[in-house]
């Protein structure tokens, strides 16, 4: 495994920090080193939010990301402040639900929202997005971040939780093995 630079970002309210944390969790089992950081707003729902994470098999030198392998933006506004921290390579995941303008660049764009909202808990989306990265890249174990989810959601919100977790794997699993008629510019 490489050095992964992964940043989760949009709005407060929408579990960013918790995506980050679950991801963080998941990595500690699969026995990698990870740094985590985090920034939010004043406000307590709408915000700015992120998490920025590196995940790596070795020692970390340096905690905050670089140029980021993944970018996942879940509202438009992350999606403008955060696209130029990305890769020329990197991935860019956006939700298509709240992202109506994104750049005129490779990305894939998945409804996070929708999805979730469909399923019953549209604040869930962290936890679809969070499967279809992982279904997409690998970074971790899919295992281990379900592991995490148990650890982490409350135990009455851990069904609906693990179904949107199943469903964002499937999904990244879907671009994985499709990129070429997913990727959108």
């Amino acid at each position: 495994m490489k050095r992964y630079h992964i940043c989760l970002s949009g709005s407060g309210g929408q579990g960013l920090i918790l995506g980050g944390v679950l991801l963080a969790h998941a990595a500690v089992i699969d026995g990698k080193y990870i740094t985590m950081t985090s920034s939010y707003g004043p406000e307590a729902r709408g915000g700015a939010s992120r998490s920025s994470l590196v995940i790596s098999d070795k020692p970390i030198d340096n905690p905050m990301p670089d140029k980021l392998d993944v970018l996942l933006t879940m509202n438009q506004e992350s999606c403008n402040c955060y696209v130029s921290h990305l890769k020329e390579d990197g991935i860019l995941l956006v939700d298509s639900t709240m992202v109506k303008h994104p750049p005129p660049i490779r990305h894939y764009s998945v409804p996070f929202t929708s999805l979730a909202a469909q399923a019953g808990a549209a604040l869930a989306a962290n936890v679809t997005a969070l499967g279809t990265i992982i279904g997409l890249t690998r970074i971790v174990k899919p295992v281990s971040l379900q592991i995490a989810l148990r650890a982490r959601i409350k135990e009455e919100m851990l069904p609906l939780n693990e179904k949107l977790l199943q469903l964002g794997l499937k999904d990244g699993r879907k671009l994985k093995n499709h990129s070429s008629e997913y990727y959108t510019y």
